[in-house]
């Protein structure tokens, strides 16, 4: 396998990753898709003459030959998709990277993986919620994913490194840099147990059409993908819709009603595009995982829902249960008249903490 051709191939102008593995798929290597003739590659299902003749294959080669140079001074690896390294959650992803280059000492498929994202504006409420929540997940034996943003993304690697748990940084941009700047001294302790990982080449800045691309890869190489807090336009909620059309889980934490960056989470809650997290155990039960048994117990993870004294107490009871629990039942439980649980029951549902089923059943949303 020729290390030259795989990086040049991910140096094609206009070939995005599809139609490079599509190219790999049907002519056996990178390299021999640079000794193809143009005639061969039109023939190949979905690249057509028009495509096969705009590719520049020898200006990609004059590239890989000055990239190769930088990854070898830098030490930094080159991980193709047909690796065994390569990380096999994203590889299932159609439009996963045909590369990536990382550096530090990580295994990128690890039994359970987690990507936090959330506003670069946190709050002290989501800084908290970031650290209860890492807390937890150390009893799990977590890998920990994210972007190495300011606010919340930062916020997730620092609460990695204060309790030695393996986290990675997925960077928009070449491993010649760090963007912003204010990370760079996380992410150097980063490096010794975890990982700064791209699939950008040296040289390319943190460029605004990057992080989109860049959060197909958090969402990609995880089971599930918490939103902490995220406001309506934000670039969490951009990873969180990738995650969804990728069949993997999305969760995120409740807000108070009218906040700017619990919005977000909100909306992903109320339109069922994330479950509402309040503990991590609803994470654990959703994706069948059991503690770590030599894993060192956490506090108890609390959050602080908008939720008055009975709501709270309903809220509490559909947790418990687990299973969908009838209004009749609720009542009992409750112990409250069934006109005043009806009203407690809209409200939580308008607010998106629990949803109504079919048979006047509820549960946690």
């Amino acid at each position: 396998m020729s290390l030259l051709h795989n990086v040049a191939l991910s140096f094609v102008k206009n070939l995005g990753p599809v139609a490079a593995k599509s190219l790999i798929a049907y002519l056996g290597s990178a390299e021999e898709v640079f000794k193809a003739s143009p005639v061969k590659m039109a023939t190949i299902p979905g690249i057509g003459e028009k495509r096969a003749t705009q590719w520049n294959f020898a200006d990609a080669l004059k590239k890989a030959e000055k990239e190769l140079t930088f990854i070898d001074k830098n030490e930094i690896e080159v991980i193709y998709y047909t690796d065994a390294r390569y990380p096999k959650r994203l590889k299932n992803c159609g439009d996963s990277p045909i590369l990536l280059y990382a550096k530090g000492k990580m295994d990128l498929n690890l039994p359970k993986v987690v990507s936090i994202v959330g506003t670069r504006n946190a709050t002290d409420y989501g800084r908290q919620l970031c650290k209860q929540l890492i807390e937890e997940l150390q009893q799990y034996n977590v890998l920990i994913v994210s972007g190495l943003a300011l606010g919340i993304d930062v916020a997730a690697h620092r609460e990695c490194l204060k309790l030695d748990m393996p986290t990675i940084g997925v960077l928009g941009h070449g491993l010649d840099r760090l963007y912003p700047s204010q990370n760079r001294a996380t992410a150097e302790k980063m490096l010794e147990n975890g990982a700064l990982l791209t699939e950008y080449p040296s040289g390319t800045a943190p460029d605004r059409e990057n992080f989109p691309q860049r959060n197909r890869i958090v969402a990609g190489i995880a089971d599930a993908t918490v939103v902490i807090e995220a406001s309506v336009k934000g670039g969490a909620l951009i990873t969180a819709e990738i995650a969804n059309s990728y069949n993997r889980d999305v969760f995120a934490f409740p807000g108070r009603v009218g906040d700017e960056f619990s919005e977000g989470c909100n909306f992903l809650i109320r339109n069922n595009k994330a479950h509402l997290l309040t503990c991590v155990a609803d994470l654990a039960f959703s994706l069948g995982w059991e503690k770590d048994d030599n894993a060192k117990p956490a506090e108890q993870f609390t959050l602080a829902l908008d939720l008055t004294k009975d709501e709270q107490l309903i809220f509490d009871i559909l947790r418990e249960h687990k299973a969908p629990l009838a209004i009749d039942e609720l009542t009992i439980k409750a112990n409250l008249p069934m006109s005043m649980l009806a009203m407690n029951l809209l409200n939580m549902e308008m607010q998106g903490y629990i949803r109504s089923l079919p048979g006047k059943t509820y549960k946690i949303s």
